[in-house]
């Protein structure tokens, strides 16, 4: 089908956050990321470069080189934001008593980062991440780019993070531990080896903000403060890992068959 300029027009503000919200949609680009995202969300339009031109994909894109293939896409309704209260989403799938392993992020900035979280996340089976407010839009373009289509399987919740780990706190029936890395914190590698193999299945890993790591307000709440140990010890290094990367040592640590 073709579109009109009052169409594109309105896809092209998704660009913008408050417009996103506002509409309920977002942008994926992308034959891959596209295909990969229809199995999960509801398409509003599939738009293509032979359909618009390439002046029109490039107004679309948020790319230096257009792939030619842009979706328009509906966000999902197990967004609080729809409705759907984070308590509520556990419930939904399965989350209380033994729960998943979920990720929680404090404040992580860069869309860059957040899409390889996400992705990474989906990797090592983590399906649901939730996030405080000030973390990055999760349907930013650059987000969505950077996932991969891994949108399409892991969840992603904004919540008031402190209130949500507290109620998790208070909920006897979960038995979840929270952990957290800070520069601060234990050896991972000897902290985690005291725990048996319900590490994979009940536990959260709060993850904090690029500069500035895990808020007073939500470090308050971490049982088990994490420290990834550089190497060799006690040699001059870099003063901190990307947050994406320690996810990714962090998570495969996790899942490490004890």
């Amino acid at each position: 089908m073709g579109y009109s300029k009052a169409q594109l027009k309105t896809y092209r503000s998704l660009q913008q956050k408050k417009f996103r919200d506002q509409l309920g949609l977002f942008l994926a680009e992308g034959p891959k990321c596209v295909d990969e995202l229809r199995s999960a969300f509801r398409l509003e339009a599939l738009i293509t470069e032979e359909e618009v031109g390439r002046t029109a994909i490039e107004q679309l894109s948020s790319l230096r080189t257009p792939q030619g293939v842009i979706g328009v896409f509906h966000k999902p309704s197990y967004s609080p934001e729809d409705g759907l209260t984070a308590s509520a989403v556990l419930q939904q799938h399965g989350l209380t008593g033994e729960a998943g392993l979920i990720l929680a992020l404090d404040g992580i900035q860069d869309p860059g980062n957040l899409g390889t979280i996400i992705r990474t996340c989906d990797w090592f089976g983590v399906r649901d991440i939730f996030c405080s407010p000030d973390t990055a839009d999760c349907y930013s373009p650059k987000v969505v780019q950077a996932t991969m289509g891994a949108l399409a399987r892991v969840r992603i919740h904004y919540v008031d993070l402190p209130q949500w780990l507290q109620s998790r706190i208070e909920n006897r029936e979960s038995k979840i531990e929270i952990f957290g890395t800070l520069l601060e914190g234990h050896n991972m590698y000897d902290e985690l080896s005291t725990f048996d193999f319900r590490l994979s299945t009940n536990s959260i890993i709060v993850m904090g903000n690029e500069g500035n790591g895990i808020s007073p307000a939500v470090r308050r709440l971490i049982a088990h403060p994490l420290l990834i140990p550089s190497y060799p010890p006690g040699e001059p290094t870099s003063e901190s890992l990307n947050v994406a990367i320690a996810t990714a040592i962090i998570l495969a640590e996790f899942r490490r068959p004890r």
